[in-house]
C-alpha cells in the first residue's frame, strides 16, 4: 500500500451476478537503438527464443514504482528473475504512477532509466506518446476494452475501491457514511493524491457514486471529502503496511487487493467493498519507448500475461485480465480466485473519456476541498 496508484474482467463480473539516480549512457549491447527497441511482437525477434536470449544478454530490467506487497509484485520480480536469470532492479517502490512519468524523462537516455510502466489510467492515457507498441503472444485473449489496438498499452490487473480497517481500534464500517462519525475522528486515510495516485482517484470516484454523484461527475466525492476534513476524520498520511500495522492508520481507502494483503498479517483488519456500485480500475501496462533494456522489457511483458504471470497476480488478491479465459482454458487457480473479496451491484468502470473529465475537476478542486 502506498502513494502510487488509475476498469474488472467478465469473469469478475460473472462473478458479481453468481455470489532519478544519475548515471552515464547505456552501453550499445543495451542501447535504445538495438534490434529489440523496435520489435512489435516475438516474431520480430525471430520467436520467444530469441527474445530470451536477447533478454538474457542484456541481463538487466529496470521496474519502477512496484511494492512488493502491491499485487504480489515482490513475488512476481523474484519469478521473473529466477526463471531468466535477469536481474531487476526495483526503483521507488512507494512512488505514485507520475513519478515514473516523470523518471522517464528525466533518466531518458541513461541506463537507470525505467524499461516498462505500470500506470493509474489518468497518467497511463496521458502519456502514451512515451510508450513502444507490443503484442504478447496472448495479446489476442486480452478483451478488446482492455487495451490499444496497437498494443501501445494493455490492462494487466484489477480490484475494486475498498474500505480497510482495524476491528479493534475502530467500530465496524457498513457503509462510506460511517466514516464521518465522531469514532473514526482522525483515523481516515486515503492512499495517495487523487490528482496523481490512481488509488487515491479511484477512491474519490468511490465517495462520489455513494453520495448521490456517477462517474460523469464525481463533485459529490469531493465534497465527502471535504465534509470529512471539516469534520477532523482525515487523516492526511498515505498508508503503508507499516503505518496500518503501527495503528497510525486505522481505516484505509484503497484497492480490495492491497487491503486484503494486510488481513494475513493484522487479523484484526477488515475489509468492504461499500454501496451497491462498487467501483473497478484496471492498471495499464506498457514499455518505455526509450528503454535502456528493450529486449528485458519485452520479455517481461510476455511473462506478466502468461499464466504464471496472471495467477501471480491473483495470488496478491488482483483481479487478472485474463481470468475469464483462462478459466476457460483450465489454467486459472480457482482456490486463489475464491478467495477474493465479495462483491455485490453494478460495477463503476470509468470510460477514458470519463477519466479525464474527472481528473480535471480534481485538478480545479481537490486542493481546496481539503485544505
Amino acid at each position: 500500500m502506498n502513494a502510487r496508484r488509475s476498469a474488472v474482467t467478465a469473469i469478475a463480473l460473472l462473478a458479481l451476478t453468481s455470489v532519478s539516480a544519475c548515471g552515464s549512457p547505456p552501453s550499445k549491447s543495451n542501447a535504445n537503438d538495438s534490434e529489440a527497441a523496435g520489435a512489435k511482437s516475438a516474431a520480430d525477434l525471430g520467436g520467444m527464443d530469441k527474445l530470451i536470449a536477447a533478454a538474457k544478454k542484456e541481463g538487466t530490467l529496470n521496474v519502477i514504482a512496484l511494492p512488493p506487497d502491491w499485487a504480489n509484485y515482490g513475488a512476481i520480480i523474484k519469478a521473473f528473475s529466477d526463471k531468466y536469470g535477469i536481474k531487476v532492479n526495483s526503483a521507488q517502490p512507494d512512488a505514485a504512477s507520475q513519478d515514473e512519468i516523470n523518471a522517464a524523462k528525466q533518466q531518458k537516455g541513461r541506463p537507470t532509466a525505467p524499461d516498462v510502466f505500470d500506470l493509474g489510467q489518468a497518467v497511463a492515457l496521458a502519456n502514451t506518446d512515451l510508450y513502444a507498441p507490443y503484442k504478447v503472444a496472448d495479446f489476442d485473449k486480452v478483451p478488446a476494452a482492455f487495451k490499444d489496438a496497437d498494443g501501445t498499452w494493455v490492462n494487466d490487473y484489477g480490484g475494486y475501491m475498498s474500505i480497510g480497517y482495524d476491528s479493534k481500534k475502530v467500530p465496524d464500517v457498513t457503509s462510506l457514511a460511517d466514516l464521518l462519525k465522531p469514532a473514526y475522528k482522525g483515523k481516515v486515510a486515503l492512499n495517495g493524491d487523487p490528482t496523481q495516485a490512481g488509488a487515491a482517484f479511484a477512491g474519490v470516484v468511490m465517495a462520489s457514486v455513494n453520495n448521490g454523484g456517477s462517474a460523469d461527475d464525481i463533485a459529490p466525492g469531493v465534497e465527502f471529502f471535504s465534509k470529512l476534513k471539516k469534520a477532523g476524520n482525515f487523516l492526511p498520511v498515505d498508508p503503508t503496511p507499516a503505518t496500518i500495522e503501527a495503528g497510525q492508520t486505522p481505516v484505509v481507502l484503497d484497492w480490495d487487493y492491497t487491503n486484503a494483503a494486510e488481513t494475513a498479517k493484522l487479523p484484526s483488519w477488515k475489509v468492504v467493498v461499500p454501496g451497491d456500485q462498487p467501483v473497478g480500475g484496471y492498471y495499464y501496462q506498457a514499455i518505455s519507448k526509450d528503454a535502456p533494456h528493450p529486449a528485458a522489457a519485452r520479455l517481461w511483458e510476455e511473462f506478466l500475461y502468461s499464466a504464471d504471470g496472471q495467477n501471480l497476480f491473483l495470488a496478491g488478491g488482483a483481479r487478472p485480465v485474463l481470468a475469464d479465459q483462462m478459466k476457460t482454458d483450465g489454467t486459472l487457480d480457482e482456490t486463489a480466485f475464491g478467495k477474493l473479496p465479495p462483491v455485490n451491484g453494478t460495477p463503476v468502470l470509468l470510460t477514458p473519456e470519463q477519466n479525464t473529465t474527472a481528473a480535471g475537476y480534481l485538478a480545479k478542486n481537490w486542493a481546496n476541498a481539503i485544505k
